[in-house]
């Protein structure tokens, strides 16, 4: 822990004094003297963000999906359609302030364009897209942004089932007429169809403070 202090001094000192970086380095110490406290490991801090990112994108993911399946059940996809227009966000936005953390979904082909990828975002989804087309597992990541303040998790979302088909497979094949007339009506700039079993739908992306985490232990 000396060598981490001994680390952090000059580090701070090359940081500028705008109110922008106050408040990051403000962050940083508070963080920094809870790891000392406890005497926490960066690795430590990690796994647990890694946990608890599984846990919560899990929870996530079923959320959505019960939702999902009740409005087809009762009025079939099309109808569900019109559902996860208005209430998808509203869900998770409900979960990520539960949580105190940031929780959205994106990807390069999306069906909302507010759901594109962002700059940190996009090499971790060209990652996530070389594994299923070169036959590599998938598994959940963790960068650190924001300086360090702020933990990204992510995990990849597949296209698992025909359910998933009915509103992302491929016009005329999978997708009703019906569905695929919802589809263009509520999202004229949509690109989240033709995929197929096994495809990368996109990821679950996760802003996790780092000082959350460390309160977590």
């Amino acid at each position: 822990m000396k060598q981490l202090v001994s680390f952090l001094i000059p580090a701070l000192l090359l940081m500028a004094c705008g109110s922008r970086e106050r408040i990051s380095k403000d962050v940083f110490d508070q963080v920094n003297k809870s790891m000392e406290a406890k005497k926490l490991s960066d690795a430590q801090i990690i796994q647990e963000a890694m946990i608890w990112g599984d846990s919560i994108s899990t929870e996530a993911q079923q959320l959505l999906m019960q939702n999902l399946h009740t409005k087809v059940n009762e009025n079939g996809y099309a109808e569900a359609l019109e559902f996860c227009n208005i209430n998808a966000v509203p869900i998770i936005e409900e979960l990520a302030n539960t949580y105190g953390i940031s929780i959205r979904r994106t990807s390069t082909r999306a069906r909302n364009q507010a759901n594109l990828p962002t700059a940190d975002e996009v090499p971790l989804l060209e990652a996530y897209q070389y594994n299923v087309e070169n036959n590599i597992k998938n598994e959940s990541n963790i960068q650190a942004i924001a300086e360090g303040d702020v933990l990204l998790y992510t995990k990849a979302i597949v296209i698992s089932s025909e359910f998933c088909l009915a509103c992302h497979g491929v016009p005329t094949k999978d997708l009703e007429v019906d569905v695929l007339s919802k589809i263009d009506s509520l999202y004229p700039e949509d690109s989240a169809r033709d995929f197929g079993l096994g495809d990368l739908r996109g990821i679950w992306s996760l802003e996790i403070p780092k000082k959350a985490v460390v309160n977590r232990l």
